[in-house]
């Protein structure tokens, strides 16, 4: 890292967060079959559901954010609802949200289900329900999973439900019962963890959008995806790497600049 001006130390750390980039590189055949699930199944009017897994890091919700801002206008006709699942209070929390969500009126117990089945039964925009962190709705007798994903196949059903969480397994595990009618069974996408190459690509393409000389040179780069790759694959952490290595850059650069001695006649 070679010393600087101040303002491009600052530019590398902003470009390092993890925030939704244009384009997700090493993403492209899982931002396609995202695109082409949701076109499909919204616009085409046809009630689905897709379980999306993957550890953290390796690009799920980006990926979906991505293809959401880039499909608002088609998407535009339709209802999407958002949920994440970890800032729900418990699993059957999610119905008591997705109503208020819906503008439907505060319903208690069976009650509940029964006004939202009948909301997303009744003619109406498609509704797509992305819930986020799936995994934390999993409860005794996986109770409300089933309910959720059991939604799609309803007679006249206008929902299409995605949802995302780090177990590669769970809709086997916990959703066994709907592999009996296979229409019921949510397709599946899953997203590896990043390679060296791909982490790479990732961090020469942010570092790439500051000005002028390279902030961190290509054989930092590549050891930190080597570590990370090896250890988790998760981009975020590569990100974070990077930032913090920035940052010890810009101290000691800082640092510096404070001790150089000033010319003769400055106070």
């Amino acid at each position: 890292l070679a010393p600087r001006a101040g303002t491009c130390y600052q530019q590398a750390k902003q470009v390092l967060h993890a925030a939704v980039p244009e384009r997700l590189q090493g993403r492209e055949r899982e931002t396609g079959l995202l695109r082409q699930f949701l076109l499909e199944h919204v616009l085409g009017r046809r009630p689905g559901s897709l379980y999306v897994s993957g550890a953290p890091g390796t690009g799920k919700t980006a990926c979906l954010s991505r293809v959401l801002l880039d499909c608002k206008e088609k998407l535009a006709g339709s209802r999407t609802v958002v949920l994440n699942c970890m800032a729900l209070g418990s699993p059957h929390s999610v119905f008591p949200a997705l109503a208020q969500q819906l503008g439907l009126p505060v319903a208690t117990g069976r009650e509940r289900i029964r006004s939202l089945e009948k909301h997303l039964t009744a003619q109406g925009p498609m509704v797509l329900l992305v819930l986020d962190e799936l995994d934390q709705l999993e409860s005794k007798g996986q109770d409300v999973l089933y309910t959720l994903f059991e939604w799609p196949q309803l007679p006249s059903s206008r929902l299409v439900l995605v949802g995302l969480a780090n177990a590669l397994d769970l809709t086997d595990r916990s959703l066994a019962r709907l592999g009996a009618h296979l229409a019921g069974k949510p397709r599946l996408l899953h997203f590896p963890p990043y390679t060296k190459e791909q982490l790479t690509l990732i961090l020469q393409e942010r570092l790439g959008q500051v000005a002028g000389d390279p902030v961190l040179d290509s054989a930092a780069l590549q050891f930190c995806a080597r570590k990370v790759s090896a250890v988790s694959g998760d981009a975020r952490k590569a990100l974070d790497v990077c930032r913090r290595a920035v940052e010890v850059v810009e101290l000691e650069v800082r640092g510096q600049t404070l001790l150089k001695p000033l010319p003769r006649g400055e106070s």
